[in-house]
């Protein structure tokens, strides 16, 4: 039967500066899935049309690198090993969906935030934050930000181009995914948040959808 490995305190700050170069760096993060988008074909978009998918995908591009940034500082102060092994696996399945925007992002002549550093280090203090809590406040916390995700990827579809299938495929794989992170760390326990934390939370991501759309 296999165990967890068992890791040194300096161990685990060295892997998690690892997961932030894979992060940043570009097309540092390798995807455990192929693109949904491989199958589609490329749409003929307009200079207006692909500079706007462009900048939604940038949005949704940095906010994974917020959700790896969240779950490396909650696993490292996780409190059970079942929770611990929960966030890293999570951290995982979202490095798909950042190498994927990342890709389409670059089909459609454009770069990834320049704010993304910012936000990493932000994103992975909340978290750790959260940790030291208590494992509970830390699952509801996913939960909460894997709902306003949701909420985020669904005002993308309505906006995306009708002839645009490439992004269209990966942002509904990318919402599928989302909602069952959402599903599995309430499952596991998450704290509910009461409606003045959801709303302070929504404010944030405001502050991040908009200044990563150009920047």
């Amino acid at each position: 039967m296999a165990t967890e490995r068992h890791y040194s305190p300096a161990d685990r700050l060295l892997l998690q500066a690892d997961a932030a170069l894979r992060t940043l760096l570009p097309f540092s993060g390798q995807p455990y899935r192929p693109s949904p988008a491989v199958t589609e074909p490329e749409a003929e978009l307009d200079a207006d049309d692909a500079r706007h998918v462009a900048g939604l995908m940038r949005i949704n591009h940095t906010g994974e690198v917020c959700a790896q940034a969240l779950y490396q500082g909650q696993a490292l102060t996780a409190k059970l090993p079942e929770v611990r092994q929960a966030m890293e696996k999570a951290a995982e399945e979202e490095i798909d969906h950042l190498a994927w925007c990342e890709q389409r992002i670059r089909e459609l002549g454009s770069r990834p935030s320049l704010l993304n550093p910012l936000f990493y280090g932000m994103s992975f203090g909340i978290g750790a934050l959260a940790g030291l809590v208590s494992d509970r406040v830390s699952l509801g916390f996913v939960a909460a930000t894997e709902q306003q995700v949701c909420k985020h990827l669904d005002e993308h579809l309505a906006q995306l181009p009708a002839e645009d299938r490439k992004s269209r495929a990966i942002l509904e794989q990318m919402r599928e995914d989302e909602q069952q992170h959402a599903e599995n760390a309430l499952e596991a326990g998450g704290l509910r948040f009461p409606a003045p934390v959801r709303f302070g939370m929504t404010l944030l991501s405001k502050v991040m959808t908009k200044s990563t759309y150009r920047i």
